[in-house]
């Protein structure tokens, strides 16, 4: 099942539920991925991820446009290694849960954190970015009209 670990800008609640255009701001810190490992396992292994890294204070930057077709809006996040560091660990820790582990998620050359802009809601660049949780998204759920849901958090904590 294909899940997604994000850092939310504004707190989630295990069991939230969003529509994929209502997604709350957020970082994406390990892009979508497949696995079959439970998600009290992946739980798990993020809680281990998160006790060892402490909450950060980013800052948003430039506009950009992201995708395929360069049509989707995002304002990049200013260079932070703690950020990286948090990304960088989250892949290798997940890494072994995963369904393929020469999919992107793991193999990506670079790590470019943004925010995508939703429904006109952006972090303006310049815009103090605090960043506490860590959140695990089911992205599987595009069927049911309630959308996505958020399956476990943890607080950044290190």
């Amino acid at each position: 099942m294909p899940r997604v670990v994000v850092v939310p800008l504004i707190p989630l609640r295990d069991g939230d539920r969003f529509r994929v255009e209502d997604w709350p701001l957020h970082i994406t810190v390990v892009p979508p991925f497949s696995t079959e490992a439970s998600d009290d396992e992946i739980a798990a292994v993020i809680e281990g991820v998160t006790a060892e890294h402490p909450p950060l204070t980013a800052r948003a930057g430039d506009e950009r446009l992201f995708g395929r077709d360069n049509t989707i809006p995002v304002n990049l996040v200013e260079e932070h290694p703690d950020l990286t560091r948090l990304h960088r660990a989250l892949v290798a820790a997940l890494r072994p849960l995963a369904t393929d582990p020469t999919e992107r998620a793991f193999t990506a050359p670079v790590f470019v954190p943004h925010v995508t802009v939703k429904g006109g809601r952006r972090a303006t660049a310049g815009k103090q970015l605090d960043l506490r949780q860590v959140a695990l998204v089911d992205m599987a759920a595009r069927a049911d009209p309630r959308g996505r849901s958020v399956l476990a958090t943890a607080m950044l904590r290190g």
